[in-house]
């Protein structure tokens, strides 16, 4: 397994890390057997990051890891979960008050069995209805438990880098750090905007010593054989010409499977300390370990393929990289119809569409 050091946090990561939504049940019914399995297939093979969230399953993926963890040396890995997100219910999902969130950090030790957390995350501040309460509640409460102890380091995550980077700046102003950030799908074959140009969110984090996390190497299954699920927010260029780099990979003789090329995309910029991977699959988290390895390299066939569909499909041939987050909107017309039904009309709101998300 290779290792990088991140920034702001002085730990020596593994170039993959184990996203454990899988373990809730994220994506598909899972077997508690194999996610314990899968649990301790990562740690052997030298992943030495977690990260998970009271978000995935609601408890469920934090609950199972615990048990998971139970028999491993806890000196044998970092762990990362987060605040913010909980309940599916429109109006229990989002809370980053303080008093919620000392709460919650709380309710994750306890299900993780563990005495403190490596770093804390704030899930989803685009959820937030103002970036002050994130600094003005969240953080200062984070500080705080980071003074307790009972947190190590405090990070960001979300989709939208332009509002990372306003609440990071804003935090700074106020003398309040943020050590870690962690972003999806922006960093892929599809999808380099975390990267792009002098002033790119890549060299943001890097001016204020902050360690980046990278996740969803094959962008939320676009870059992969069966596709993405049907709720991905992709728009129809990204998926089209997703669609078509695995049609390519699939023509060819011998065929190429375009999710390794992505994972070996991904793990290839040094200047990424470590990019997370989530699976329930013990045969996938073997595949996804060999990607890791210091030893791990394309074919010359594979290599051939790789540079026909960045040229070919990504690069500056696809003008729409990114795409908008229409989830966020969606929760608040969701939200704003059931209270009004709640309050209305009581007897009703059962019948509200979407009254769970």
């Amino acid at each position: 397994m290779r290792y990088r050091e991140m920034a702001g946090t002085k730990m020596k990561v593994s170039v993959i890390s184990f996203g454990a939504s899988s373990l809730g049940g994220c994506f598909r019914k899972v077997s508690e057997a194999d996610c314990l399995a899968v649990v301790h297939r990562a740690i052997r093979s030298g992943i030495n990051l977690i990260d998970t969230a009271p978000w995935y399953g609601h408890g469920k993926s934090e609950t199972v890891l615990g048990k998971a963890l139970k028999t491993i040396p806890r000196k044998a890995y970092y762990l990362n979960t987060k605040v913010g997100r909980y309940d599916p219910e429109p109006d229990k999902m989002i809370d980053f008050r303080a008093e919620r969130v000392t709460k919650s950090v709380s309710e994750s030790l306890e299900r993780l069995g563990i005495d403190y957390i490596d770093c804390i995350q704030i899930h989803d501040p685009e959820y937030a209805p103002s970036t002050d309460i994130i600094v003005q509640e969240t953080l200062p409460a984070l500080q705080r438990l980071k003074k307790a102890g009972k947190v190590r380091f405090i990070g960001m995550t979300g989709y939208p880098l332009a509002l990372q980077r306003e609440i990071i700046s804003k935090s700074f102003a106020r003398g309040l750090r943020v050590d870690t950030s962690l972003t999806y799908c922006h960093y892929s074959m599809n999808d380099t905007t975390l990267v792009q140009g002098q002033d790119s969110f890549a060299a943001f984090c890097a001016e204020k010593n902050i360690g980046l996390i990278n996740a969803s190497p094959i962008s939320m299954g676009l870059l992969s054989d069966r596709g993405p699920p049907s709720w991905h927010p992709a728009g129809a260029a990204i998926k089209a010409a997703c669609a078509a780099a695995s049609a390519y990979c699939r023509s060819l003789s011998p065929p190429v499977n375009i999710s390794k090329l992505a994972m070996h995309f991904t793990l290839s910029n040094p200047s990424i300390p470590t990019t997370l991977v989530s699976t329930a699959s013990p045969d996938r988290m073997a595949q996804n370990i060999r990607s890791g390895r210091g030893d791990a390299c394309l074919t010359s066939h594979e290599a051939a393929c790789s540079a026909h569909i960045m040229k070919t499909f990504f690069g500056e041939s696809l003008d729409v990289k990114t795409w908008e987050d229409n989830e966020v909107e969606e929760y608040w017309q969701t939200l704003g119809r059931l209270l009004w039904t709640r309050q209305m009309y009581p007897k009703y709101v059962d019948t509200v569409e979407g009254s769970k998300l």
